[in-house]
């Protein structure tokens, strides 16, 4: 096969992907590799660093021989990774404990520190963020979790020459060299060039001011050279000694780059194992409820707004694998996946479950609430719910996250016209129909579903120059194959059921605090 090609690396919460992709999107080969995640305590999440480095191996082999490319056809690479994914590292890159995830809310007394930060200071300035300086800091974002390792591991944080997020680790291992993508900078470590860069007081505040010797000098755009790919790595991966590395970004905004949202107006849900939305804005926005907006984290000059969802598809795995176990034999036996026999058992399961009401925030809430001591609830059972009717709560329970985040940010001024989607969720049909019909806005799917290694090659694309910048690129490689119409009675109904939803947490917080406060004094204990 003959060139160009670019190729991208998305190290995603359970797999490594590669995608190698000419230069108008289309893929010509992909492959995947899994790799563990410890758990080791409630709230905790990690992995080892260097399960991500045999993963990309093995998948850019399988990519290269699926795709027939020659790698000296391969102009240049980037790559994502999850963020605030926190790597301790010697001077030569090696990590020194497993990285702490996304996921990870160990921190909370880290992230307690900045809520004492008075508006008028320079250290508020980097609470803006934190919707517009009323939402309490998360244990998810960067500086906490350094802060803790600092507190709990202090001879790893004196021993670590760096203190990076994953996807700048993986950066080093491919060129050898220590950059920090603005991506991460912006988005999770507080970083704003409105306000002159890092927010030094702020870090101070929290205790970790020395952070910044552990701290790459280069903090790059989207898209921009790094160097060239070292022979070690290129002999590791099967690919070409100097090959141009790109600057990627966080896993999800590769995606939103990967379904075009690279200008103000659109949406974008990620899904997966959590929902990230995210979208562009020409101004700046802050309100409660949201985080952002963040200055030129994914394109120079705009702004993005974000809210999440810790658990949506893990929650969903969590009662495949628990309660479920029935349903693998008739999976098997059909050729069917067991998410596609659940959702048929759910089919005719009415808006609103029959009463029955789930609030997904098994591993904490993300927003509206940046509560890492949040917990599930499943309230409303009756004798006459079943377990078709749990599974279609949950679902519904994803959706009313997504439409309660939408709702903060609207009372701010950002209301995207549509919601362009991606990740496994969109395999299921009628899931994608509940979002549109949950949050009242279309539902948009791309042609190419893997959206998030098509990022990070666009990246790659715009660091070999086949485009001036990540507009051009999307516009050359990003292309809507079908839109979800909501349907607006059904919408109309679901309000009553969002109410509750949104009701339930604050009412119970305190009692799911205690319950959360005295499970972790007996594991201490």
């Amino acid at each position: 096969m003959s060139g160009p090609y670019v190729l991208g690396i998305d190290y995603g919460t359970q797999s490594c992907r590669v995608g190698i992709f000419d230069l108008t999107g289309h893929a010509v080969g992909l492959a995947a590799t899994e790799y563990a995640t410890s758990h080791p305590r409630p709230g905790w999440a990690e992995q080892n660093p260097l399960d991500w480095w045999l993963a990309v191996q093995s998948s850019t082999r399988q990519a290269l021989a699926q795709s027939k490319v020659d790698p000296s056809d391969i102009i240049a690479i980037a790559q994502d990774a999850t963020t605030t994914t926190v790597v301790a590292a010697d001077a030569n890159g090696e990590p020194l404990r497993p990285a702490i995830m996304w996921m990870d809310v160990r921190a909370t007394e880290q992230a307690d520190r900045a809520n004492s930060i008075q508006a008028g200071t320079p250290a508020h300035n980097a609470r803006l963020y934190n919707g517009g300086g009323t939402a309490p800091a998360s244990p998810e974002f960067y500086p906490f979790k350094v802060a803790w390792l600092k507190d709990n591991e202090p001879e790893i944080f004196q021993r670590a020459a760096y203190l990076v997020d994953a996807t700048d680790w993986v950066t080093h291992r491919l060129t050898g060299q220590w950059t920090v993508n603005i991506n991460s900078a912006a988005q999770r470590m507080y970083h704003n060039r409105d306000y002159g860069g890092w927010p030094v007081e702020f870090y101070q505040h929290i205790g970790v001011g020395e952070i910044f010797s552990k701290v790459p000098e280069r903090v790059l755009d989207l898209g921009q050279p790094v160097g060239g790919l070292t022979q070690e790595a290129a002999d590791a991966l099967g690919l070409k000694a100097g090959t141009p590395v790109a600057q990627g970004p966080c896993d999800a905004w590769a995606g939103q780059i990967g379904l075009g949202v690279v200008r103000p107006g659109k949406m974008v849900l990620i899904t997966g194992s959590s929902h990230v939305i995210s979208g562009q804005s020409a101004v700046p926005v802050y309100g409660p409820g949201f985080f952002g907006s963040f200055t030129d984290s994914v394109v120079p000059g705009q702004y993005t707004v974000e809210g999440g969802q810790v658990s949506t598809g893990s929650v969903m795995k969590w009662f495949r694998d628990n309660f479920a176990r029935d349903v693998y034999s008739v999976a098997e036996r059909t050729g069917l996946s067991v998410y596609d026999l659940l959702g048929q058992e759910a089919a005719n399961i009415p808006v609103g479950s029959d009463g029955l009401i789930v609030n997904e925030y098994f591993q904490g809430n993300r927003t509206p609430y940046t509560d890492g001591k949040a917990r599930g609830i499943v309230w409303g059972l009756s004798l006459a719910h079943g377990a078709a009717h749990v599974y279609h709560a949950i679902q519904e329970g994803i959706c009313y996250g997504t439409a309660h985040i939408l709702r903060s940010m609207k009372a701010a001024g950002f209301e995207p016209s549509e919601i362009v989607i991606c990740g496994g969720m969109t395999k299921s049909v009628p899931l994608m129909q509940m979002h549109a019909d949950i949050t009242g806005l279309p539902i948009v799917l791309n042609e190419v579903t893997d959206a998030v290694v098509l990022g990070s090659s666009m990246c790659a694309a715009v660091g070999a120059g086949a485009y001036p910048d990540l507009l051009a690129a999307a516009d050359a490689m990003v292309r809507q194959v079908d839109t979800l119409a909501p349907d607006m009675s059904r919408n109309q109904e679901y309000q009553f059921y969002i109410d509750q939803y949104i009701a339930a947490y604050p009412a119970l917080r305190p009692q799911i605090h205690q319950v959360v406060d005295h499970e972790a004094a007996k594991t201490q204990a």
